[in-house]
């Protein structure tokens, strides 16, 4: 049956698909998941939207085996070990603390007061421990963005205690880039001056200076809605980008840049197929095809490229990007949205409807 798209007024548009309007094309119109003129995902090996893992952007087995170890029994121990074992200069330990902090913070939303008791007797049990305390600062980080409004004074005072738990967790990993990364998310919330901001990150330059993922959370703080502006932004990335080393995925930074100022909504035609976002999206292919198959910041990237190559209509190169992705969502740009399966699920259902549009299949796609 013939897959079909139609045109949705621009308030609908916002609610399912984001700040961006598809443009009519021969009497296509979108499918929703779970339509029965939607593509069965079982069609393409993809995960169904209700077995999406929403913890991270990509498999890590072992976080995976330890995390349901410490939810299950609320013994922190195996999540002390794995970090202590992971490198503190990789992309992996922040990821890790990230992972474990979300978890604890997820826990304490679901049953407030006794979720993720875990990581309070951690602290409690080991406060020299070093990744103990950096998943502290991280988990208060996230508590700050998710249960209060920017520039409250309770957003305040959790920020303001996530900045002293960071000092504390740095002086127990000197090294450790981890800490002062976790920094930077109480920068933005804060308002450090351009004088404080540019301290913080020296610090992190100094142990970590081709660390995609401080580069992304820096980035936040130079856009238009934090306390930089596009060009602030713009030239940052393209700054990391020029100097990035061989296979590193710092050249796909331009395009979160791109991503950090799209209009709300758009209505000029064309425009994801203008110069700006084609050189970003082109720049971001470029960096995939030349890292490590296993660079843990990988899937961040194609991630991002997924929303990029539908709104520009670029099904099969969209599609490529699924085969890589597909099973995770804990990333940009669908931890955006309260449901980040269901966004990510709507991209994908289009990828689809537009591939086969054009005379893609399953046995066409490249794997």
């Amino acid at each position: 049956m013939e897959i079909l798209w139609f045109l949705i007024a621009l308030c609908m548009l916002a609610a399912v698909l984001g700040p961006f309007v598809l443009r009519r094309r021969s009497g296509i119109h979108q499918v929703a998941p779970g339509s029965p003129d939607a593509a069965d995902p079982d069609t393409y090996g993809f995960v169904r939207q209700e077995q999406l893992d929403i913890r991270m952007p990509g498999p890590d087995q072992d976080l995976l085996d330890v995390l349901d170890v410490v939810q299950r029994t609320q013994d922190w121990r195996a999540a002390s070990q794995l970090l202590a074992g992971t490198p503190k200069e990789g992309e992996v330990r922040w990821q890790r603390v990230q992972a474990f902090a979300g978890a604890a913070s997820l826990e304490l939303m679901q049953a407030p007061g006794v979720g993720g008791a875990w990581l309070r007797s951690w602290r409690a049990q080991s406060p020299k421990d070093a990744g103990g305390a950096a998943v502290h600062a991280e988990f208060l980080v996230q508590q700050a963005w998710r249960s209060s409004s920017a520039g409250t004074d309770d957003f305040r005072i959790i920020l303001e205690e996530a900045r002293t738990v960071c000092g504390e967790a740095a002086l127990l990993a000197p090294g450790d880039p981890v800490p002062y990364i976790v920094e930077l998310a109480v920068a933005r919330g804060l308002g450090y001056s351009h004088e404080q901001f540019d301290q913080l990150w020296a610090k992190i330059i100094d142990r970590a200076p081709a660390h995609m993922g401080a580069h992304i959370a820096a980035l936040h703080f130079w856009c238009e809605k934090w306390h930089g502006s596009r060009e602030e932004a713009e030239r940052f990335a393209t700054s990391a980008a020029a100097r990035a080393p061989q296979g590193s995925l710092l050249a796909a930074l331009p395009l979160f840049a791109v991503y950090e100022h799209l209009p709300e909504v758009n209505l000029v035609q064309g425009f994801y197929r203008g110069v700006v976002v084609t050189k970003a999206v082109e720049g971001a292919l470029f960096a995939v095809h030349a890292a490590r198959p296993d660079d843990p910041m990988l899937a961040h990237v194609r991630h991002l490229l997924v929303l990029f190559l539908v709104r520009m209509e670029r099904w099969a190169e969209a599609m490529h990007q699924l085969v890589h992705i597909d099973g995770h969502v804990g990333a940009l740009p669908w931890t955006q949205n309260p449901d980040p399966a269901a966004e990510y699920t709507v991209y994908r259902a289009l990828a689809v409807a537009g591939y086969e549009a054009n005379g893609g299949s399953p046995a066409t796609l490249p794997r």
